[in-house]
């Protein structure tokens, strides 16, 4: 049966109005790459910053991982580096003695207590200030400012048969789980805030859930 609701859901999705066809083809990239570059010269002294920062401490500052963009699109996705060097070997030691951990894990692809992230990387993780280099991704048009979140393929495959929900749009910079459930790893309400974001797409809807990002950077409620 809910299998039978999402189909519907997907269905009213797509039924759009001319003028949010437009905007979505046309004025969403446009707002994108307005909004990206007047942002470029005020984001780009804090990003520098931050790399400098985090290289202080050692390692490299970026962390290039790979992402499913609109289509199935693969695209490397820029980030602040907020995890210690052998992160994958840390993660896999912890899973390994960690019963409860493994199965956050397998649930969510996210940890509460994340043995991997440094003392730095928790402080821009809740200020969601290591997602600033993607600026960079929405220049190249890979992402968009606003958008589903963007996940690697074993990911999306936890959408199930309704991964083309996810694949219509470019990933966004935030969104409506960003902002509001980014606390929860459930793939389910990921998936009902992106046909959501179909739904009421609109360059109101877009600033108003860029505006709220800042409450996110300001009060430091990120993960």
């Amino acid at each position: 049966m809910a299998h039978l609701d999402l189909l519907s859901e997907q269905q009213k999705a797509k039924r759009t109005r001319p003028a949010q066809r437009f905007y979505w083809r046309v004025g969403k990239r446009g707002l994108d790459l307005i909004l990206a570059i007047v942002l470029l010269p005020f984001l780009l002294p804090i990003i520098a910053a931050l790399i400098l920062m985090v290289r202080l401490c050692g390692g490299p500052g970026l962390y290039a991982h790979t992402r499913i963009g609109q289509n199935g699109k693969t695209f490397t996705c820029w980030k602040i580096r907020t995890m210690v060097r052998d992160a994958d070997g840390r993660l896999a030691d912890h899973l390994a003695k960690n019963a409860e951990a493994a199965e956050e894990w397998k649930r969510t692809q996210k940890l509460q207590d994340d043995p991997r992230v440094t003392a730095l990387g928790q402080h821009l993780r809740r200020t969601s200030l290591d997602e600033l280099p993607q600026i960079w991704n929405v220049l190249r048009g890979e992402m968009s400012l606003v958008g589903p979140r963007p996940v690697t393929p074993s990911e999306l495959e936890r959408y199930g048969p309704h991964q083309q929900v996810y694949l219509s749009h470019k990933p966004g910079v935030t969104g409506l789980w960003q902002v509001f459930g980014r606390d929860d790893g459930c793939y389910a309400q990921r998936l009902q805030m992106d046909l959501s974001y179909t739904r009421q797409i609109g360059m109101w809807r877009d600033l108003s859930l860029i505006a709220r990002t800042a409450l996110v950077v300001i009060r430091g409620t990120g993960r």
